[in-house]
């Protein structure tokens, strides 16, 4: 079972050269390792100084890198999907060329960068897949696409495929453009599949880890806090925090009160993360690109540890029986009560922390179960359900 190592942070805080130093350090262990960027402004092949493509290119022994490209994975994950786009767009009287370049959509290269994921897991091809994402944000909403997937698989896509099968001659007569094919909604649904696949692999502790990368400053710490909640809110594992560029005692003049401010707010971020361990690494007195800076990088960050350990497992939820009721217990860290909205469509409970959304579905055990209340206890969630009532015996359910 692959290991899939996640690093993500604030832009330039130094997370692809933590990326690719855990990546080197696991090569250098004989593991087999391969190193990707989900990150639009790919930097990987700088940071190694060496050139990387859209497939995976030996960088060392034991170390593959890839920058995935956008075109590269379209036609790759969704050809028939963009077939049907391009000749839509055509009908619009767009000539071929421009018809083509606009069948790249907003968020398919993230798309197809998350996918890529999956594929070497399948492939059982590496030991380690070690993943330079993108900037907070967008990683943030790169992982929430599988969960929104599940709702366009679950409701939208039968509808279209049964239009699609009994109007589509009729509707494109009428409409006079072109209807989507059954092959269309097959191969979109297909691909919705993979990204559950996905979802299944980044949500389980044994197999993911994801580490946020900070600086000691204040917009990357509040930054920080923010993303290892919604982490969290999406059931997404956190194990490690990473301070990157950390000066040294004996800096003196002019860096002198920026390591007075670096020092005052280590303290408060080993607290705010605990128990999740906070590991740091130097300020280093030149650039940290090449394979024996990056080496440096990672002795510094992992001394003789194994990188893939998993430094902390934590639950994003459970259930409780306390007495004769239920309670779902979901971790927030740093979310307040004013930041939490709370309602329940049928089988699902929907959460609202700060701008993000997630529909959590319900165990079989709350199906039928009323709530009755919900508080945040420190970084806790508390939701109570009343027990669910048994059907009489006999009664058919």
């Amino acid at each position: 079972m692959a290991r899939i190592l996640l690093y993500t942070g604030k832009g330039g805080v130094g997370k692809t050269s933590i990326a690719a130093a855990t990546a080197l350090l696991c090569a250098d262990r004989g593991l087999r390792t391969i190193v990707l960027s989900t990150d639009i402004a790919h930097s990987l092949a700088d940071a190694f100084e060496v050139p990387l493509g859209p497939e995976p290119t030996q960088i060392a022994p034991n170390l593959d890198g890839q920058e995935p490209d956008v075109y590269y994975n379209i036609a790759r994950y969704w050809r028939t999907i963009q077939s049907y786009v391009s000749e839509l767009f055509a009908w619009r009287g767009l000539d071929e060329v421009m018809a083509e370049e606009m069948t790249v959509l907003p968020g398919m290269d993230e798309l197809g960068n998350l996918l890529w994921i999956a594929d070497h897991v399948n492939a059982g091809t590496y030991d380690v897949i070690v993943v330079d994402a993108a900037p907070t944000g967008e990683t943030l909403r790169l992982l929430s696409l599988p969960d929104a997937s599940r709702w366009w698989i679950e409701r939208i896509a039968p509808i279209g495929r049964r239009v699609s099968r009994l109007g589509r001659p009729m509707l494109e007569r009428i409409l006079g453009i072109p209807i989507p094919r059954d092959e269309v909604f097959a191969a979109a649904e297909r691909l919705l599949d993979r990204l559950a696949d996905v979802h299944r692999l980044l949500s389980d502790p044994d197999q993911t880890s994801v580490r946020i990368t900070l600086a000691l400053d204040k917009l990357s710490v509040a930054e920080a806090r923010r993303s290892f909640t919604y982490f969290h809110l999406f059931g997404y594992p956190s194990d490690l925090v990473i301070a990157n560029r950390i000066l040294p005692p004996d800096v003196g003049g002019y860096f002198a009160e920026l390591r007075r401010l670096q020092q005052q707010y280590l303290p408060q971020v080993e607290g705010a993360f605990a128990p999740v361990p906070v590991r740091t690494v130097p300020f280093f007195d030149r650039e940290m690109v090449g394979m024996d800076r990056l080496r440096e990088v990672g002795e510094a960050l992992f001394a003789s540890d194994d990188p893939t350990t998993v430094f902390y497992r934590g639950r994003p939820y459970e259930v409780l029986r306390e007495n004769g009721q239920y309670t779902l217990k979901l971790e927030l860290p740093f979310a307040s009560r004013e930041d939490v909205q709370l309602s329940r469509t049928g089988q699902e409970l929907v959460l609202n922390v700060g701008g993000w959304r997630r529909s959590l579905v319900l165990p079989r055990a709350l199906l039928e179960a009323p709530a009755r209340g919900a508080k945040m206890d420190g970084q806790t969630l508390r939701i109570r359900f009343d027990a669910p009532k048994r059907a009489p015996q006999g009664a058919r359910r």
